[in-house]
């Protein structure tokens, strides 16, 4: 796909450079989740995309193949504004981004970035970005907010039927890199979801955080089976294709994956793996994971897990919840979302199975099920400078209050523990959470993975009016 930043676009903005008033001189806008499905969103992928793209100058073929194509698509070429980016800036774009730290837990309805012109002539440039820039930040923050949201739930199980939070992160598994509808998507989908926690097989988000954000590793799979490395066997010899993978990847401290339903689950589990291949299991020192792969999640895991410890034992914990032994668990990873994990979950606690005998893998649901509107993500002008004076920009339609924007130059602060953004002229002596991270082609400050990991563990929520801080595991 193209990296020619002035195609990078959607087709109606070539036209605005001729829209704006005369002596427009600097337009700002900003990004947010107006709302949607969760009342906080945690905030990333905005270096990505600044070292993808934006630390990368636009160049004369990128202007000869604009010139070329738009015209001959039906819409305007600013050909001058692009030449003079490019004699006057070596084909940097002139711009100010502004955003708050990545990683941070925000209340919807707040900016998160803030983007300006920094050239005079460029008063056009700050929305030509808007369809490159927004999505490049609504599509990771959402990954990374229903990730850190699930988090949330399995946490509060985890603290209610455990004895220790201490595997949480590696409770939720990312499926999904198949599922998504490209690469690069899965690259950052994964990547977002690494931010809460640490198992994956999406590769392609491992190399997206040690690429972006110097993450050397930053999640961890193990070995596993699927359908076709069992049936290959051949139905009368599961048992031997069971055997393999205990035999190939098993032994003290391992944990090794077998989908388990092939055929028959519950034979499966009482007659294989409780039976014949029982003593291997118990005494192979390390972890068999039994995935089931098929039938209705809830009923399926409680009643795998019931029949698993009817067959090799549990201890009660502290808390009163049954625990299966440490060489066996199950991962659910068919049917799996925020809505199901929390249904799982609670059907065990009511069988007072603890949530320390499940794991779960999420694909579709964690990485494409998403879309702009899952957090109402919108990038609005705000502010425009016109004959030297600032004016506030605003939309608000009697149809849709909900599509009311901000006006002004913006800023955010914390207020007693209360995300708010407010107008910058409104500062006063307070911090301005937004700072600049990006200035005319340069990348002005870089986070590292394991900052926005330490700092999606706090949030700025609470089930009171007033937003307060509280930290979470």
């Amino acid at each position: 796909m193209t990296r020619n930043m002035i195609l990078n676009v959607d087709s109606y903005k070539t036209s605005h450079f001729l829209q704006y008033p005369e002596n427009t001189s600097a337009v700002s806008s900003y990004i947010e989740s107006r709302g949607g499905q969760f009342r906080e969103t945690v905030f990333f992928g905005l270096q990505a995309f600044l070292k993808e793209y934006l630390t990368q100058p636009i160049t004369e073929r990128d202007i000869d193949e604009a010139k070329a194509l738009l015209p001959a698509h039906g819409v305007p070429f600013n050909e001058a504004g692009w030449r003079y980016i490019l004699d006057k800036y070596d084909g940097y774009l002139p711009i100010q981004i502004e955003a708050l730290p990545e990683g941070m837990v925000v209340p919807v309805k707040n900016a998160l970035v803030q983007v300006v012109n920094t050239d005079a002539e460029c008063a056009w440039l700050t929305s030509y970005v808007e369809t490159a820039l927004l999505r490049a930040i609504w599509y990771p923050t959402t990954v990374a907010t229903v990730s850190w949201q699930c988090k949330q739930v399995i946490r509060g199980y985890l603290e209610e039927t455990a004895d220790t939070t201490d595997g949480l992160a590696f409770k939720l598994h990312d499926f999904g890199a198949r599922g998504a509808s490209s690469e690069e998507t899965a690259a950052l989908g994964g990547m977002a979801h690494l931010v809460n926690f640490q198992g994956t097989d999406t590769l392609s988000g491992i190399l997206a955080a040690r690429r972006y954000y110097g993450a050397d590793m930053a999640g961890f799979s193990i070995p596993a089976a699927e359908h076709s490395t069992i049936t290959a066997w051949g139905r009368e010899n599961e048992g031997e294709a069971y055997a393999n993978m205990l035999q190939q990847f098993g032994g003290a401290g391992k944990l090794v994956a077998v989908v388990s339903d092939s055929y028959d689950l519950w034979n499966a589990l009482e007659n294989l793996w409780g039976d014949e291949l029982r003593t291997q299991v118990e005494n192979s020192g390390g972890t068999l994971v039994i995935r089931p792969d098929s039938g209705d999640p809830v009923s399926i895991v409680t009643e795998a897990i019931e029949r698993l410890m009817k067959i090799f034992d549990y201890r009660v914990n502290s808390k009163g919840y049954r625990v299966l032994p440490d060489c066996i668990r199950v991962i659910q990873g068919d049917g799996i979302c925020i809505q199901s994990i929390e249904a799982i979950l609670a059907a065990m606690k009511l069988r007072k199975q603890s949530a320390d005998n499940i794991a779960f893998g999420m694909g579709g649901a964690l990485l494409q099920q998403v879309n702009r509107d899952t957090l109402k993500f919108a990038m609005k002008a705000s502010a425009a400078r016109v004959g030297g004076l600032w004016r506030d920009v605003f939309k608000d339609p009697v149809t849709d209050a909900g599509k009311r924007s901000k006006k002004g130059r913006l800023a955010v602060v914390n207020e007693n523990g209360s995300l708010k953004t407010i107008q910058a002229r409104d500062l006063g002596r307070r911090e301005n959470l937004l700072s600049v991270v990006f200035q005319n082609g340069n990348l002005v400050h870089e986070e590292t993975f394991e900052t926005i990991r330490s700092r999606a563990l706090f949030c700025y929520a609470s089930t009171t009016p007033a937003l307060k801080v509280r930290k979470t595991s």
